[in-house]
């Protein structure tokens, strides 16, 4: 994974995260897994730039709201079933840099259910656009 304080442009930015975020959702390509729901654990990093995520009022509308990341998930999660884990990170980082405001995200899934003999499988995916200023 590349270091992101290589790229300039996010150096200046607010990280906006979403940690081990649990929920059950049908994904997998084997038949057992299309059989049942099971755990996904979900990590977001957001980069914003901090001229467009610096509140003055205190306001919520000032800054990229928390419940971008939830909502994301969820759209992209409910009443379907998912065969990939890439696909579903891919699908998940598409729709939160359409946001204005975010610069670059960074999506994690894991499925700690996965195999007995380890912790979790997991794919990340890490992506940017190009801000205009």
């Amino acid at each position: 994974m590349q270091n992101i304080f290589n790229d300039i442009n996010l150096v200046q930015c607010r990280r906006l995260f979403l940690k081990n975020y649990e929920i059950s959702i049908y994904i997998g390509v084997y038949e057992h897994e299309k059989k049942a729901a099971q755990r996904v654990i979900f990590n977001i990093d957001l980069y914003i730039p901090l001229n467009l995520s610096t509140p003055t009022e205190d306001a919520l509308e000032e800054v990229v709201d928390y419940d971008l990341m939830i909502q994301t998930i969820r759209s992209r999660t409910q009443n379907i079933h998912i065969q990939l884990q890439e696909t579903l990170c891919d699908n998940i980082v598409d729709d939160l840099l359409k946001h204005p405001k975010v610069m670059a995200a960074r999506v994690s899934t894991s499925k700690p259910d996965a195999y007995a003999e380890c912790f979790a499988v997991g794919v990340e995916v890490f992506r940017t656009k190009v801000m205009s200023a």
